[in-house]
């Protein structure tokens, strides 16, 4: 069971539902015929792509895989899965070989995907695919900031490197390509932000996600002052809008292989 203090917040995440839902439904527009089989949705989080997931495929068996309990309870309250299955991604293997494991925005998450990635692979239905969308903005500020800020305000409480899970397209490509075919791209998504009453909106837009491994283990006064000062340096890296708003760059790396 997920730890209700570490659990993931359904509705810090779905804030900005549309922007994270857009990424999904161009990876699915690009997943070829499948051979029969169900379809996965690997760590589904609040179930956004679900819909999508059951107008493409109408007819098959729709399995929701993710280890948080409230993300789970989210996704069953789209009513388009037969099966939510409560389980740790990064060592969930399918008991029959599905025709399809989609994952949107889940596996950046997760360590050694030269081993990860080949056993998903190895997972599947003949004629089956992979297809996974993951975020590739480490470089950016909003990311990099994360880790500078954290190393000079509290020195060597966070590790002296920043976590890269996420490789260049051509890495993937080595990697997969003796399995099947592999289709590899990149877009860079220029997102408009809408203002915030409170904080810069970048903030909002990672605070779910890329900013919870730094705040997870702060304490409340800590979290705040990591808050404040992360504000004051996104607003230098990404400036208001006349509106409050913001532009903000993001960059997602995309690959289908079907095997």
């Amino acid at each position: 069971m997920t730890n209700p203090q570490n659990d993931w917040n359904p509705e810090a995440y779905e804030r900005f539902r549309g922007l994270r839902l857009r990424p999904a439904l161009d990876l699915l527009a690009q997943v070829p015929a499948l051979p029969p089989g169900a379809v996965v949705d690997l760590g589904c989080g609040t179930g956004a792509v679900g819909p999508a997931l059951r107008q493409r495929f109408p007819d098959r068996v729709l399995v929701a895989v993710d280890s948080s309990s409230s993300m789970l309870e989210q996704a069953a309250g789209t009513g388009c899965y037969d099966t939510l299955l409560p389980a740790d991604i990064a060592d969930w293997s399918p008991a029959v070989p599905p025709a399809l494991i989609f994952s949107n925005a889940a596996l950046q998450w997760l360590d050694d995907h030269d081993a990860l990635f080949p056993r998903l692979a190895a997972g599947l239905a003949a004629g089956g695919v992979l297809a996974v969308q993951m975020p590739h903005q480490s470089a950016a500020p909003s990311h990099g900031l994360l880790h500078q800020l954290a190393a000079r305000l509290w020195p060597g409480r966070f590790p002296p490197e920043p976590r890269r899970p996420v490789a260049e397209p051509t890495a993937y490509w080595r990697l997969l390509s003796p399995f099947g075919r592999v289709e590899i791209w990149q877009t860079e998504y220029l997102q408009g932000l809408p203002p915030a009453s409170v904080g810069h909106p970048v903030r909002h837009f990672t605070e779910s996600t890329a900013m919870r491994p730094y705040l997870q283990p702060l304490a409340k006064d800590e979290a705040d002052a990591f808050t404040a000062a992360y504000d004051r340096a996104l607003s230098a890296a990404y400036p208001l809008l006349p509106d409050g708003g913001v532009l903000f760059p993001f960059r997602r790396l995309f690959f289908t292989l079907q095997v």
